[in-house]
């Protein structure tokens, strides 16, 4: 009986490492991993010098194309009219160009049709074409595959810091015609006199039409021995004034909000407080010449940004510089929009071609990774099969009518437990079979006595030996009140196994129920010489109602106490108690007792006293009295009502049988058990 608890019993979950699916987890990992290794190890000797390639021309004709739509931006206060740059543009680079607002409508579509709708946009934008905005260059490179364009500054290189505008966003600081006409002029004289003094320069224009001097080798050190003066192209124009002025004034109320004191800008964005303007006023200092050795740009956009320095104040003010331009171009720039650069064909990335080589590279992979598989396949498979033939070959021995079979239980995994459980049900099966068949011989006998008594006396009446008296009705009746009991019982025991013993319950009053099982066996009770008595907590003190089908419950007390009385010498006593267990949880129950003081149960007999036919006596004997089919039935209609039933004991002290019923009564879905 223990082995059988421990069969029985929950198991531990099975270690990954030892269960079948962990070891073809393992293998189908191997086998994936080595084609994946294979795979990739292929793709990259055969593609990846194309892909580069492919992608080096890509990016370099997106940046160009990222670039014409920003100087577009720049120049231009919306994009109306952009569609002839876009196709000119989607010619020049073979790919299909699309500008959508940010809410992602069509401003511009290079594969635009009046005849048929043009493709789908791709998921994510390529880049987001915003002058006032321009990515720097490590913003660049750390995208996720987008194109961006750093900037370029008035000679050439990079812009650096906080400044983002593009330099071709101009918009106030434009030049007219005729200011671009008189700088223009000035320039080329300063040109000329350089010339004379053995100084090799050009005239180089910005976007804003100011002109600047740029010396050949870009060695400003050569101009400082020079009698020729550049001051003219340092001053600002009428315009420029104009547009500085109100630079300055977004400039001091941007700092003004955060509480610091008011700048002056230059226009190449560098900035002064009054109080040094004043200074620098007040003690003339020699014309400071830039590093790069040529005037300073008249546009703040064509000037690089000077380095932020550590202080915060500085930072703070370089901050609102930066928001300052960016409110007054926003009304002569175009408006942020999305860039989509695609492949027009939708053509795919170039791969390997199948030449010899890579056939044969191909071929042999492919062979080795079937190899692979195959090998570990069988493996795998001739172990998982071994055990289920087994298993196969066992029940169909027990289908056969043969012996239950035991299978080896060789691992402890899934397969070794569907053994182990095979062999549970087949010892089970077995100890059914006996059951059934002991009870097929109970059932005979039990039927048999009455029935040999009836037909005994009525033979003795026919053959006039027996007088046909009160006393001869008596006893027929008793023996067929006996035939009837061991009926009812079985009809009881066969409707609950057929699932159409219906439950009537309704509230219950645990006295009286306890009372009436007194009542009814009190007769019996006072002629075996027991005695019989019930304890409950005074006004039910504790005892939740009960909720129960009372014809039933007081069968299984009935049973309980009949079974007691019997057992119980003259003297002795039978108690029925009531209690409530785990009063205020979710498992709360209510305990009925039936203890009393006979010869008790033997340890080795207690799992079976519940069973069909059991008998404490072996023999057949029927001086106690009893089918053998009461404490079934108990089980049965305790179990129905979502109970338990139980027993302890002591030979030679007496026993106790416990029922714990819940308080809320059965579950509506199995009023039919």
């Amino acid at each position: 009986m223990p082995r059988r608890a421990e069969r029985g019993g929950p198991r531990l979950r099975l270690p990954l490492r030892k269960s079948l699916l962990g070891r073809l987890l393992a293998v189908s990992a191997l086998v994936a991993a080595c084609s994946v290794a294979a795979t990739a190890w292929l793709a990259v000797q055969t593609t990846s010098g194309a892909i580069e390639q492919e992608q080096g021309r890509n990016l370099a004709a997106d940046t160009r194309v990222l670039d014409a739509l920003l100087a577009y931006a720049a120049e231009h206060p919306s994009w109306d009219g952009v569609g002839a740059t876009v196709k000119e543009l989607a010619e020049a680079s073979d790919r299909r160009i699309t500008l959508t607002t940010q809410s992602r409508q069509i401003l511009a579509d290079s594969a635009a049709s009046s005849t048929s709708p043009p493709p789908a946009l791709p998921p994510q934008a390529s880049a987001v074409v915003d002058p006032l905005s321009v990515a720097a260059p490590s913003e660049a490179d750390a995208g996720s595959g987008s194109v961006t364009v750093a900037a370029p500054g008035t000679d050439g290189a990079q812009r650096s810091g906080n400044d983002r505008v593009d330099p071709r966003a101009v918009g106030p600081f434009r030049l007219p015609e005729a200011e671009r006409t008189s700088l223009r002029r000035t320039a080329d004289e300063a040109v000329q006199c350089l010339s004379r003094s053995g100084i090799a320069s050009d005239v180089v224009e910005g976007p804003s039409g100011r002109p600047r001097i740029q010396v050949v080798g870009n060695d400003p050190d050569r101009m400082r021995g020079s009698q020729c003066s550049t001051d003219a192209l340092d001053s600002p124009t009428t315009t420029e004034t104009k547009a500085l002025t109100a630079l300055n004034e977004l400039v001091n109320a941007c700092l003004d909000r955060q509480g610091r004191e008011a700048v002056q800008l230059d226009l190449d964005l560098s900035w002064r407080t009054h109080e040094e303007r004043a200074a620098a006023t007040a003690v003339p200092e020699p014309t400071p010449v830039p590093s790069t050795g040529v005037p300073r740009e008249a546009l703040p956009t064509e000037i690089s940004t000077p380095a932020p320095l550590d202080s915060e104040n500085d930072r703070d003010i370089a901050s609102c510089v930066g928001i300052a331009r960016q409110e007054q171009l926003s009304s002569y720039v175009a408006s942020p929009a999305l860039l989509f650069i695609s492949d027009p064909g939708g053509g795919a990335v170039p791969g390997f071609d199948l030449s010899p080589a890579n056939t044969a590279k191909i071929t042999g992979v492919a062979a080795l990774v079937l190899a692979l598989t195959v090998g570990a396949s069988i493996l795998a498979g001739v172990r998982l099969v071994r055990p289920l033939h087994a298993l196969t070959g066992a029940a169909q021995r027990m289908r056969d009518g043969e012996e239950p079979s035991h299978v080896v239980v060789a691992a402890d995994n899934e397969i070794g437990r569907l053994a182990a459980a095979f062999n549970d049900m087949s010892a089970h099966r077995a100890r059914l079979e006996e059951q059934r068949k002991v009870m097929v011989s109970d059932v005979a006998h039990e039927l048999r006595t009455p029935l040999s008594n009836i037909r005994g006396w009525l033979e003795g009446a026919e053959d006039g030996i027996a007088d046909v008296d009160a006393m001869f009705v008596s006893s027929l009746l008793e023996e067929a009140v006996q035939l009837q009991h061991i009926i009812d019982d079985l009809q009881d025991l066969s409707a609950a196994d057929a699932g159409v013993l219906r439950l009537h319950p309704e509230p219950v009053r645990i006295e009286e129920l306890l009372a009436h099982a007194v009542a009814a066996h009190q007769a019996q009770a006072d002629a075996a010489g027991v005695g019989l008595t019930v304890t409950v907590p005074e006004d039910h003190e504790g005892i939740p109602e009960l909720t129960a089908d009372p014809v039933r419950l007081r069968q299984a007390i009935g049973n309980l106490v009949s079974n007691a009385v019997r057992h119980t010498p003259a003297g002795g006593r039978v108690t029925l108690r009531a209690y409530a267990a785990g009063a205020g949880e979710a498992d709360e129950k209510v305990v009925l007792e039936v203890a009393d003081t006979g010869r008790g149960i033997a340890p080795e007999d207690l799992p079976y006293v519940f069973d069909r036919f059991w008998r404490a006596e072996k023999s057949r004997s029927r001086r106690t009295g009893g089918s053998g089919l009461g404490l079934a039935i108990v089980r049965k209609l305790v179990e129905a009502h979502g109970g338990t039933a139980g027993v302890v004991s002591t030979v030679g002290q007496g026993s106790v049988f416990t029922l714990r019923m819940p308080p809320a009564g059965p579950d509506p879905m199995n009023m039919a058990v």
